[in-house]
Formats: structure tokens, sequence, C-alpha cells
């Protein structure tokens, strides 16, 4: 006796409730949200490379402001054989005047080095912006330094005794408000973090790069 013959079991059909399976073009393994900027080593090498060249623009900054900042104007007066400095005008306002020198210059600084720093590497990320913070407050304490040893004696009594009694001459350079030592790093990530918001490429949209911009699948749902 011979045993039935029975059809072979059919196919499995996927349930209409079980999510259906997109299938994705080829290489494109979350391909729309992979990015295709260079490699975290590149990115921290070309972030050395900016706050390196940021740091040594601090030698022109503080050049400038040793050449722009006002002079605050001393006389000396010989009680004895003591010396007294005092300022020629006590209701002058130089010494406002040499901070804020300092502080417009390097606002002028940050500005120019973050526009250079994105049309350089429109890009961005992380590390150039740290990039730009660290070389700001670099720049500016190396222009601070520079500027108080361009500037006039800084030991005011033996200056005093060099000129006589009576005598006008400038206080030494020096930064009274060292707030000022961050306006670069500020001015340069409030206008590199601007510029990249306006001007900056674009994450592209995952639908329009997937398979519905082939229109295989029908609209992208809502």
């Amino acid at each position: 006796m011979t045993a039935p013959l029975t059809p072979p079991p059919p196919p499995h059909e996927p349930s209409p409730h079980q999510a259906r399976q997109v299938p994705q073009p080829a290489g494109s393994a979350g391909g729309a949200y992979e990015q295709d900027g260079p490699g975290m080593k590149t990115e921290v090498r070309e972030a050395a490379v900016v706050t390196v060249a940021v740091a040594l623009g601090g030698v022109l900054l503080g050049l400038l402001w040793w050449w722009l900042a006002p002079h605050v104007p001393l006389v000396a007066d010989q009680v004895g054989k003591s010396w007294v400095v005092y300022l020629k005008e006590s209701e002058g306002e130089q010494a406002i005047g040499v901070d804020g020198t300092f502080t417009l210059l390097a606002l002028a600084f940050g500005v120019l080095s973050a526009v250079v720093v994105f049309l350089v590497r429109r890009r961005g990320g992380v590390p150039l912006v740290v990039a730009l913070a660290v070389g700001g407050v670099l720049a500016s304490v190396l222009a601070w330094r520079l500027g108080v040893w361009l500037g006039p004696e800084k030991d005011v009594i033996a200056h005093a005794k060099s000129v006589g009694k009576g005598v006008t001459f400038s206080a030494p350079l020096k930064l009274g408000a060292k707030g000022a030592l961050l306006a670069w790093s500020v001015g340069a990530l409030v206008v590199h973090m601007g510029l990249t918001a306006l001007f900056g490429p674009r994450d592209p949209d995952p639908y329009l790069e997937g398979p519905y911009q082939q229109g295989r699948y029908g609209a992208p749902p809502a």
C-alpha cells in the first residue's frame, strides 16, 4: 500500500502585522547618517595647526597694542631722599583706553581668524572650535606679555629718577582688566558658529538620500 502524496507546504508569507523590511541600496549602510568628512586623526591634526597659527597671531596683536594704546602720563616729585610718582592727569581715561584698545584689537583678530578658518575648513567640527578657543587665549597672553615687554620701563621709580623731577613720562603698559584676554576666543567662537550655521554644509535628509528618492517604495511617511 502506497503512502498518499501530499503537496509541499506553501512558502512562508509574512503576516501583514509584521514590519516590512525595506532593502537599502548597496553601500548605504546607514549612509544617510554617515559623515563624509575626514577622520578624527585628520581633524585633530588640523586643529593643532590652527591652534599654533592663531597663537602666533598674538605677536601682531601685541605689536599693534603697544603702538596704538594710549600712554598714561606720570610725574615724579622728590621729597627728601624719597621719590613720589603720581598721575599727571588724575581724571584721565588713558588707563581705560589701554584696556579698551586691547579688547577691540583682540575681538577684531578673533573675527578674522574665525573667517579664515571657516573658509579653509567649512565643515568645522569640535576640534576646530576648541582650537580657536585655545589658540585665542594663547595669542592674547602672548600679545599681553609682548606689549608689556616692548612698553615703557616697568621700574617706575628708576624711570622717574632717570628723567628727573617734574618731567612727564609714560607709565608701564599693563592690562588692568584681565577679562580682555578672552576677547579673541569669544569673538572667534561667536563668528565661527554663526558662519557655520548660515553657510556650513547641511546634513543630508535620510528620506531624500534613501530608496524613497528613486520612487521604488512610494512617498516617504509623513
